[in-house]
């Protein structure tokens, strides 16, 4: 489930989908993107300049994901700008007409992430850049599936995930990630603090938009976990800029 949902990869679906396979997919989401993360990484390394490069390695990243966080970082955009009433904001999350605030949240959203990744591609560690920020924001799809988030509807993707996670497979799953991003950080030769502090950024920053999005649309939707994954993304990539 986690390699047929959450890249373009085809591969057999599951006969049921249950809370075990929903679990495992969620945890397995950074493992499951790890050949895009790489595929990204290795964009970094052609002899072009810094921008062009991060331009190009987001882009392989996004399109090995068919865009999917994109698009549900836009929809949420849409659905929190939109009037005060819930249903009213999960209606147009639902509709996908991408309007002006989705519009302006994407673009500012690729453009900080061009920025920050053209920076860490500048220094010479864009490689682990790419790796650490990818990851990282699939972390965050156990922590927002964790027992206890609520489904904002009650069908959907985010109805098949809520809840499905162990807050102890959550906490597993960051602090692996993190491990691995201040081993891969210190092998690139930055401080090891520097991978650990990118994963608290992201999980600070998803965390906060889970948040507000559980007030605010009673709970997740698969647009809410794509939204999340991209600013758990952006966070990380603005810690490893430098």
């Amino acid at each position: 489930m986690a390699v047929g949902t959450l890249t373009v990869v085809p591969v057999r679906a599951p006969r049921v989908i249950d809370g075990r396979v929903a679990r495992g997919a969620m945890l397995l989401a950074p493992l499951a993107v790890l050949p895009l993360a790489v595929a990204g990484a290795l964009v970094t390394l052609l002899p072009l300049p810094a921008l062009p490069v991060a331009a190009l390695a987001l882009g392989v990243v996004a399109l090995g994901c068919r865009g999917l966080h994109l698009d549900g970082l836009s929809d949420t955009a849409d659905g929190l700008a939109a009037s005060y009433d819930r249903e009213r904001a999960l209606t147009i999350m639902r509709k996908g007409d991408s309007g002006p605030s989705g519009v302006a949240t994407l673009l500012l959203v690729l453009i900080v992430q061009c920025g920050a990744l053209a920076g860490a591609v500048g220094a010479g560690h864009g490689v682990v850049a790419v790796v650490v920020a990818v990851l990282a924001g699939r972390m965050l799809l156990a922590v927002c599936c964790a027992r206890g988030v609520p489904s904002a509807r009650p069908e959907g993707l985010g109805a098949t995930v809520a809840g499905s996670v162990p807050v102890v497979g959550a906490a597993g799953s960051v602090v692996v990630c993190a491990a691995l991003a201040s081993w891969g950080g210190t092998f690139a030769g930055l401080p090891w603090w520097q991978g650990l502090l990118a994963v608290g950024a992201a999980l600070v920053a998803g965390g906060l938009l889970l948040w507000r999005c559980v007030r605010r649309l009673g709970g997740i939707t698969g647009d809410v976990l794509g939204a999340c994954v991209e600013t758990g993304v952006t966070a990380a990539l603005l810690v490893v800029s430098g």
